[in-house]
């Protein structure tokens, strides 16, 4: 019986023990490689990328000191996330895409938040690292934080 989503390896070694996931809004799959395939509309909620322990650090270090989105690096074959079904297929209707701002703008918020603490000693630095690649790589994509 499926109950949610199942674990992937990391998204840049394929190792199967993970330590960390993030997040991420389904256009940023966009950035990810081999992303080309995908298509992002059809996503339904958040995306997940996990990382095993040694990228992990570097994709902290690379975010908080560098500034730099790891994305680009992160196979979009080793992410977790679902796809609409496909009822046009079956049913020879065409439905309109699902509207993912809704899911962006909270996002953002809730980046925007975590950004904005921290200081507080009780933001993680995952949380940290989180809303800075939900933030950059919006504005990457042109869509800002309000």
């Amino acid at each position: 019986m499926y109950t949610g989503r199942t674990e992937q390896p990391c998204c840049l070694c394929d190792s199967p023990e993970t330590v960390a996931r993030i997040d991420i809004p389904p256009r940023t799959v966009q950035l990810m490689k081999h992303a080309d395939p995908i298509a992002w509309r059809d996503i339904v909620g958040e995306v997940s990328i996990h990382f095993c322990e040694s990228d992990w650090e570097t994709v902290a270090d690379l975010v908080l000191n560098l500034g730099m989105n790891p994305l680009s690096r992160c196979n979009v074959a080793r992410a977790s996330f679902d796809l609409r079904e496909d009822f046009e297929a079956l049913l020879n209707d065409t439905r309109d895409e699902p509207d993912q701002t809704d899911l962006e703008r909270r996002m953002l918020a809730d980046a925007d938040e975590t950004l904005s603490a921290v200081e507080d000693p009780m933001t993680e630095e995952r949380d940290v690292v989180e809303a800075r690649v939900v933030v950059d790589s919006l504005a990457e994509l042109g869509v800002v934080s309000g």
